[in-house]
């Protein structure tokens, strides 16, 4: 690949990755890959025992589009310790697009960061992971080092430079501004062997985070409330303005789009929980 070609890629939406591979059958890609992020999520809620299934998802452990060209599940668990762990995915997995996830956004007992992976194809394997942190880094320099720098920021440039991935650029200037220093935005072929490397890579960063929270200092009940409506924000504008969303408009329709955001992001969960 020319240095041109490859720079195209980078900023190439996925609109345009699919009208080039409009009909790949992705199926084996998400076995695997939502095995992988189901173990995950499974992981994640073994450390917050005291959570249910949030009502809201009622009716969407399966669900198809009106015309049945997508498919997908939504499960959202809620309780002491983590307000929204989310595991879901949608797509059409004999058509080339998935996008599958496992996301934690924590309560205010610490400042851990929140937890977001996402496995996909366009149909090419696409993979996003972050830790949304809970502080602005640009002013918390100990925050900074404590939970992105070390061997997170190691990881982190392994995974960066490796040869058989690209990174992915968001045509969403707010999707750009979320990321922080860990967070991976690539694409590679879809095979095996690519989805073996982050497989490891996606253990190491969920272990590495369930140990900061083994070993956080709480945080004092001085800070909860303001450190409650920023997380609120962020949750809420990250899924609002993401360019995705009108892919997903083009199948449901924007009214039922709509509701679908609100009931991703946790809006009723977020309007009983609110101390602000």
């Amino acid at each position: 690949m020319t240095t041109n070609t490859a720079k195209t890629a980078d900023t190439k939406t996925i609109d345009q990755f699919l009208a080039e591979n409009p009909n790949v059958d992705v199926s084996k890609a998400w076995e695997r890959s939502w095995n992988i992020l189901t173990d995950i999520k499974d992981k994640i809620a073994e450390r917050f025992p005291n959570i249910a299934l949030d009502p809201t998802c009622a009716g969407r452990e399966y669900y198809t589009s009106p015309n049945g060209e997508f498919e997908g599940s939504y499960q959202s668990w809620t309780g002491e310790g983590v307000e929204w762990l989310v595991s879901s995915w949608l797509g059409n997995r004999k058509a080339s697009i998935l996008d599958m996830n496992a996301t934690a956004f924590l309560g205010q007992e610490t400042d851990v960061p929140h937890f977001i992976m996402v496995f996909g194809t366009i149909p090419k394997l696409f993979f996003y992971f972050d830790l949304v942190p809970r502080k602005d880094l640009r002013t918390n320099p100990e925050y900074l080092e404590k939970y992105y720098g070390g061997e997170a920021n190691e990881d982190f440039l392994a995974l960066r430079g490796h040869p058989d991935f690209q990174w992915s650029v968001s045509h969403g200037t707010y999707m750009r501004a979320l990321l922080s220093p860990s967070a991976l935005s690539l694409s590679a072929e879809l095979d095996d062997k690519n989805i073996d490397v982050l497989e490891e890579y996606a253990y190491k960063f969920l272990n590495r985070w369930l140990g900061w929270l083994d070993n956080a200092t709480p945080l004092p009940e001085s800070e909860r409330v303001a450190q409650q409506q920023y997380d609120h924000t962020v949750r809420r504008l990250g899924y609002e303005l993401d360019p995705m969303n009108k892919l997903a408009a083009q199948v449901f329709g924007e009214d039922q789009v709509e509701k679908m955001i609100q009931m991703r992001l946790g809006n009723e969960q977020m309007a009983k929980a609110r101390k602000y």
